[in-house]
């Protein structure tokens, strides 16, 4: 196993700086996710780790090697792409054995090293098909293999599953880390996808602009998220705008909403700054936080613009008597309330959080930075 650094990594195209100053550090063994929308440079990073793309700036090493400078084939690293790129005149096992063949493995090891690469995919029985006769599925399974049946230091996946359906989706997501776990190989991911990101990795490195905006264990990252572009960016946040009243001794907050003068929430918890009375910022809580109904200290009313059902939630949009916009989401099996009807929203201290206020309004999802 080798680990996989980025010092200071710089690239530009013409007048557009696509990757700026990016420190990263990939451990032997780990699986890291680059997250993003189009246009924040995650490819570019991958790419410049595959040898494809040359840096103009900063050092790249592959298991205390600086490769920096070195062609492709000289990293030892193994890439799967989202278009599976497959030879269509070559079957299952010719495609996997190939790389095998560009670096001169015997006939009978590479037989024997397609063998284990097929058994590892579950593909045993497909070794002599054409990509033509294969499902999307299978292809990138086929691609899976024949990435890892040269032995790589490092696995490179640039957005692998972008071209599936929803549930293929889903199984290769578990495939590809059953894989990676069996081989313990040091893995890169790329992805726009927050759900891949967050049941595959073992941490994720959110991208904006070309930088590393936040880097964490999935769990830390969606419940602590550091900035209002990554509150929105990885997964569905309600922000409220408040200004700070009072930091209590056990460290929680007392915030007043600046929509509604007067009307206080309560704020616990770890929070990545300290706030300052008087401090004006933003109180956030993820929909699945927020109770209609029930007994909790932070409370407004709303009412319902919106009911649709999402099969194991309710997904209910609001306005609330401060004039934000809510969403909830309401457990499949429980009453769910209908469109018009005025709710009581109430959620814990401890499940909501403080954000910096961005001074920058293209935070939407999916938005290019």
């Amino acid at each position: 196993m080798a680990d996989v650094v980025l010092n200071n990594v710089r690239k530009s195209y013409g007048g557009v700086r696509a990757v700026r100053n990016v420190e990263l550090h990939v451990a032997p063994g780990e699986f890291v996710t680059l997250l993003g929308p189009s246009g924040c440079g995650k490819t570019t990073c991958l790419r410049m780790v595959a040898g494809f793309v040359e840096p103009d700036a900063g050092q790249i090493v592959i298991g205390g090697r600086d490769v920096t400078r070195a062609p492709p084939y000289q990293r030892n690293a193994g890439m799967v792409f989202q278009s599976y790129a497959l030879f269509p005149h070559k079957t299952v096992a010719a495609n996997i054995a190939f790389g095998l063949k560009m670096r001169g493995v015997g006939r009978a090891e590479a037989g024997q090293r397609t063998q284990e690469a097929l058994k590892l995919v579950r593909l045993e029985q497909l070794a002599d098909r054409y990509p033509s006769e294969l499902s999307g599925g299978q292809k990138q399974r086929v691609a899976l293999a024949r990435a890892v049946v040269i032995r790589p230091q490092v696995l490179l996946l640039d957005e692998p599953l972008g071209a599936l359906d929803l549930k293929l989706r889903e199984e290769l997501q578990v495939e590809i880390k059953r894989v990676q776990s069996m081989l313990g190989i040091t893995t890169l991911f790329v992805t726009h996808d927050q759900g891949e990101a967050l049941s595959m990795s073992d941490r994720v490195a959110v991208m904006r602009d070309g930088e590393i905006v936040q880097i964490d264990v999935p769990n830390a990252l969606y419940e602590h998220p550091n900035t209002e572009y990554v509150a929105n960016f990885v997964g569905r946040t309600n922000l409220m705008d408040v200004v700070v009243r009072g930091q209590q001794a056990d460290g929680s907050y007392r915030v007043e909403s600046v929509a509604a003068p007067g009307v206080t929430f309560e704020v616990a918890g770890r929070q990545h700054f300290a706030f300052e009375n008087d401090e004006r910022c933003l109180l956030a809580v993820r929909p699945e936080h927020v109770n209609v109904g029930g007994d909790q200290p932070n409370t407004t009313r709303a009412r319902v613009t919106d009911v649709s059902y999402r099969g194991s939630t309710w997904n209910v949009e609001l306005q609330s008597d401060r004039t934000v916009p809510f969403t909830a989401l309401v457990r499949s099996g429980h009453r769910a309330p209908a469109k018009g009807d005025t709710v009581l929203l109430t959620w814990a201290a401890s499940r909501c959080f403080l954000l910096k206020a961005e001074k920058t309004d293209s935070l939407s999802p999916g938005a290019k930075p």
